[in-house]
Parts: structure tokens; sequence; C-alpha cells
């Protein structure tokens, strides 16, 4: 047996033909779809400091998410080979918006759909997604929580905040409460009916108040 005959028996045989414009078909549409994400990422962006890398990755995600099924999908011996080199890829980086996760797996996603040839349902799919996001995540909410911080001199400026607190939110709950030789520091969780500048106006004018700092609370961490 010749080494010709090992290759034609092997499964290198079975792979199926790329053609270079089924390709270029496939990473364009990747590139579309990618900036599209995009598009809707940078239109539903609450924060403040907006991360373009970000964003780009979102891009590069879908690009090369194709790349790998193009390739698994081209290849029996390859694609066992991607599912070994991939299982041992570990991602370190922190992500602190839930919303960017979402976006994380809508790339892959689309990635993956586009490299099987799907490319009518990653179309269609991409810009119900779309117009969901845009619609749920632009929607504006007047009860916005906050987390408020006092530094107290007595137990009698306690009792005013907390009845000025009582009167000026719909809901309110203290989550720490420290004594010491200085005074008083109280953090509440609050959802005002008053505008947040009038609240701490307030609260300051009250004898005994020291400080009162009022910080957005988003669930996760304070901005």
């Amino acid at each position: 047996m010749t080494f010709d005959d090992i290759f034609k028996s092997s499964f290198l045989q079975q792979a199926t033909d790329l053609s270079i414009l089924d390709m270029l078909l496939a990473m364009g549409f990747a590139f579309a779809l990618g900036l599209f994400i995009f598009f809707i990422y940078k239109r539903t962006f609450t924060g403040v400091m907006y991360s373009a890398s970000f964003g780009v990755s979102i891009m590069a995600m879908t690009l090369i998410t194709t790349l790998i099924i193009l390739a698994v999908t081209s290849n029996i011996i390859l694609s066992l080979g991607m599912v070994g080199a991939l299982s041992i890829v570990r991602f370190r980086t922190a992500v602190k918006d839930p919303l960017d996760i979402a976006f994380l797996f809508w790339a892959i996603s689309v990635g993956i759909v586009v490299g099987a040839g799907l490319l009518p349902l990653a179309v269609i799919c991409s810009l119900i997604i779309g117009v969901v996001l845009l619609v749920f995540v632009n929607r504006k909410s007047n009860d916005t929580p906050y987390v408020l911080v006092l530094s107290l001199a007595n137990d009698a400026a306690e009792n005013q905040a907390l009845k000025l607190i009582d009167d000026d939110t719909r809901k309110n709950l203290i989550k720490s409460k420290t004594v010491s030789d200085e005074g008083i520091e109280l953090t509440v969780e609050v959802r005002l009916k008053e505008p947040a500048a009038k609240v701490v106006n307030e609260l300051k004018s009250i004898s005994g108040v020291n400080s009162a700092c009022l910080v957005s609370f988003n669930g996760e961490y304070a901005s």
C-alpha cells in the first residue's frame, strides 16, 4: 500500500470543498450582521463610559465564529481538532452589565448560523432581536433606585431624617447602620417621589445631619 492509497482511503476524501464565493458571501453576511449588532449595542447602551473596543469585539466575534463554523463544516477531521482546541479556551474578562452577555451570545449565535449557511434565519431573527432590544432597553423608567448615605450626629437627627425619607420616597429600606463615637452612619435604599437634589438639600438642612450623599444604583454597582 502506497501513501497515495492511504490518503485516498482517509476521511480527507470526504471533506466538502468550500468555494471562494461561498466564503466571501458568508463573511460578508457575518460582517453586515455584526455591524447591525454593533449599531443596536450603541443605541441601547445605557451607561456613561462607552467602550468602543467592546462594540468592535462584537463584530469581530461574529466574523471569527463564522470562520470557525465554515472550517468545521468543511472538514470532519478539522472539526474534531477544533472541538478539542476550543475546549481549553478560558475567558477571564469580567462582564459588568448582564446585557453585554446577551450581545456576546447574539454575535456568537449569528456567526454559527451564518457559517452553517442559514442566512435567512440569521437575518430575520437578528432583525427581531434588534427591534425587541430597542423597544425594551430604551424604555425610560421614572422609578430610579438610589442609595442614600447619611452621616448623623445623634438619634434625634436620625429620627427626623428617617421621617423625611418616609415622606419623600415610594419605598425605602435601611441596609446598614454604623454607630461610633463620631456619630451615626446610615445607608438606605430608596425610590424617590421628589427630585434627587431636593431630597438631599432637605436632609442636609436638618440639624444634626453632617452630610448626605445620594448615589444611583443599578443592582450591581454604584455609578
